[in-house]
């Protein structure tokens, strides 16, 4: 039999009951959408414990049809199969533990914390009970990086040498106070989205080094221009970031370079496109320089639908909860945290 509070796979012709912990975070209402516009959820009930972001969202068409439930009824409420919590920086670990305490699965908006025992602990939680935990990095769908992934481990790049990633950004004054609470800055606030395909790809770094520096004339603390480097046994990992770059949507890549080929993503821009040179042709690329415009890629809706199909399967997570304890680790290395 198994213990208390542990999920099974979800039956395939019901939906998987949702509830969403917290509305102030800025992918609240696209990932809501994403839900909504897939079949194999039902979204129940939400819960903001802000009187004032509750009012706000409560007027807001995304939210209507919602039930609104207190943080004790919403945790009780047995009915749902997973939790999705979008909130601030400090709420994720208490939240999120909160979350698996109760025994539903887990979408955690990211970074969940600057902690690593407790994050440690609850990932560990997770695993005992089975209970899906997926951290909210933006392009582990992208079919651009994806991509590039898929090449280098076909060997398509042969011996693959480097990743270059950017995750530049335009801060204005309120988001700059959030992220100079952190030794970390910037990159700990957004590079993690690029660290998350990196260790994918790579593993873990024999070693971090990274440069926290605050460059910009603005009167303020937050580390805005920051590089952390992890090297391998024979490759390196090159991560920039910094917050007060214009245009910085556009200039967001990731970067695969190989002693046969080169992937150059360049995820955000409009439209998402790859520069992509192979020394021969290999599968759909040719010899040489191409460039390669992608689809729109919105956000959240590949995450989404893969987290319905390991709950409803009860198959894993494609990444892992070990793969989740390595980005985790590897992010606080990166952002001073932990050496």
């Amino acid at each position: 039999m198994l213990p208390a509070a542990v999920q099974v796979a979800q039956p395939a012709s019901a939906p998987i009951r949702v509830g969403i912990l917290g509305t102030k975070h800025s992918h609240t209402v696209g990932k809501l959408q994403a839900m909504l516009g897939n079949p194999d959820y039902q979204v129940v009930s939400v819960c903001e414990n802000d009187p004032a972001a509750k009012a706000k969202a409560q007027k807001a068409a995304a939210f209507e049809g919602l039930r609104w439930v207190g943080e004790d009824e919403l945790l009780s409420d047995k009915s749902l199969n997973l939790i999705v919590v979008q909130c601030s920086i400090w709420e994720a670990l208490p939240w999120g533990r909160k979350v698996i305490a109760a025994g539903r699965h887990l979408h955690l908006e990211k970074p969940p914390g600057n902690e690593w025992a407790p994050f440690k602990e609850m990932v560990e939680e997770a695993r005992r009970k089975n209970l899906r935990l997926q951290t909210g990095y933006l392009w582990r769908s992208h079919a651009g990086v994806t991509a590039a992934i898929d090449a280098a481990r076909k060997g398509w790049l042969g011996d693959v040498f480097l990743v270059r990633a950017t995750m530049n950004s335009d801060r204005d004054a309120a988001q700059r106070a959030v992220e100079a609470k952190y030794k970390g800055g910037g990159l700990f606030e957004l590079s993690g989205h690029v660290i998350d395909r990196t260790v994918e790809l790579l593993g873990r770094p024999k070693k971090v080094q990274s440069w926290l520096r605050h460059d910009t004339s603005i009167a303020d603390k937050l580390a805005d221009n920051n590089i952390a480097v992890f090297e391998y046994d024979k490759a390196m990992a090159v991560i920039f970031q910094s917050a007060r770059m214009a245009g910085a949507g556009d200039h967001r890549s990731f970067e695969v370079i190989g002693t046969d080929g080169t992937f150059m993503v360049y995820a955000e821009a409009k439209p998402p496109r790859m520069q992509v040179h192979m020394r021969t042709a290999r599968g759909p690329y040719q010899a040489g320089w191409q460039e390669i415009k992608l689809p729109p890629q919105p956000r959240f809706i590949g995450d989404f639908e893969e987290l319905a199909r390991s709950i409803k399967s009860g198959q894993p997570l494609k990444l892992s909860w070990d793969h989740e304890l390595l980005l985790h680790e590897t992010l606080l290395r990166a952002s001073g945290e932990i050496s």
